[in-house]
């Protein structure tokens, strides 16, 4: 079985540009491929987790990953997927972001011996003589077919700015100028990729007169086409300070019933015997499939301790076992006894704001232990505690602890 094999078996692949000629290089070579990442942001969060799958599943296969940080590119902005375009970021930020994306890549590809490489296309977009590339680079490009590929057609109505109108020519001349550096014969990415790819394996075809070739991988949903990866304080991040590991463990916990096979095939390395065993569990079943993707996805970003803790908190708040050490847990001083509970849970940021946690008490779902919270105008008192904690609960499974130091 190739990697390719592996690959659509565990539900990842989507499109493919030469399919036939990409099962002969599977089956006889191991190759060079590259995914880009944009640090927009100063953490990947769990839709880059889906790439960085693809290319541990690569990589234990033996073809070589080049995970390219899109330093260039970002100071651009992507127009996929979007409906607006994207706000412009300082060369500080994304230097920063991009250095932040390199260690938590070092989690998951062995960079090792020429095992991977990690390079930044800045290195020569941002060196790059704009006459030039024009006359070496867009000239291969036409307009006509560039404005039929989606990412621009959902564009078009709201407006596409001419800024954005590049970024498709920068990302093929990346696959271009890595192609020629490390002989790196495919893109993979996201299938909101797939036109921006197709771009970059035609420009090399014309320029080196050689193959080159484009794989896309779903992009991770929900089974009623909903992208994954949401929580109340946004996206879910793989960095602890920004998405604590109790958070996103209690994400996989919870998630639907039918999401369950898929997410286990995608995001965890289990034998797919394993999978499909646990994918049919029904009904109240289904809990233990989802306890195993909780733990397992948790273990892959944040270790098998940081699992284990958010194990026995979940157990602990859920089944009375266990101790309640590991459950979110914010410190307050003695002073703040006497505010309003609402004041205090939006100073600890266990709510976002003041009015969102109004709105929580309105609708029902705030509770301190498990007394329902009706009166917007109460205060934290000594009763409400014990043994100086105190238990707070959004909705049925969002559990925060406070307690009171001096």
């Amino acid at each position: 079985m190739t990697v390719l094999d592996i690959l659509k078996e565990r539900g990842f692949i989507q499109q493919l540009t030469h399919e036939d000629e990409i099962i002969e290089l599977f089956e006889k070579e191991k190759i060079t491929f590259y995914i880009g990442f944009d640090p927009t942001a100063d953490s990947l969060h769990v839709g880059h987790f889906l790439g960085m799958m693809v290319m541990a599943h690569m990589q234990k296969a033996g073809h070589r990953p080049v995970c390219l940080i899109g330093g260039g590119t970002t100071m651009v902005g992507d127009p996929s997927g979007k409906t607006d375009m994207r706000k412009m970021m300082t060369q500080e930020d994304i230097v920063y972001n991009g250095e932040r994306f390199k260690k938590q890549m070092q989690r998951f590809i062995d960079f090792s011996e020429d095992k991977a490489l990690l390079v930044n296309n800045a290195d020569w977009l941002l060196k790059l003589n704009y006459i030039e590339f024009l006359r070496d680079i867009g000239a291969h490009f036409s307009v006509n077919r560039m404005l039929t590929a989606e990412c621009f057609k959902q564009r078009l109505d709201k407006g596409l700015s001419f800024l954005e109108f590049n970024y498709m020519l920068m990302q093929a001349y990346d696959f271009l100028e890595l192609n020629r550096q490390y002989n790196c014969i495919m893109q993979m990415g996201g299938d909101d990729q797939w036109s921006n790819i197709l771009a970059g394996a035609d420009l090399i075809r014309r320029k080196e007169s050689k193959p080159a070739y484009g794989l896309t991988f779903t992009l991770l949903t929900t089974s009623d086409g909903r992208k994954m990866g949401k929580t109340e304080k946004g996206a879910l991040w793989l960095d602890a300070e920004k998405t604590s590991p109790y958070t996103f463990y209690q994400y996989w916990r919870n998630i639907d019933d039918a999401d369950v096979e898929k997410c286990l095939a995608l995001l965890t390395f289990m034998p797919m015997d394993e999978v499909r065993k646990l994918g049919a569990l029904k009904d109240k079943e289904i809990n233990i499939a989802k306890k195993v993707l909780a733990f397992e996805v948790t273990k892959l970003i944040h270790g098998a301790e940081e699992a284990e803790k958010a194990q026995q908190a979940a157990e602990a708040l859920f089944n009375g076992a266990g101790a309640l050490d590991n459950v979110p847990t914010v410190s307050i001083t003695s002073n703040m006894m006497g505010m309003k509970v609402l004041d205090v849970l939006a100073a600890t940021k266990i709510v976002p704001s003041k009015s969102e946690g109004r709105r929580l008490i309105q609708q029902g779902g705030l509770y301190i232990g498990d007394t329902k919270v009706t009166d917007l105008d109460l205060t934290l008192t000594d009763d409400l505690f014990e043994n100086k904690s105190l238990l707070v609960r959004k909705g049925k499974k969002n559990y925060h602890r406070i307690i009171v130091t001096l």
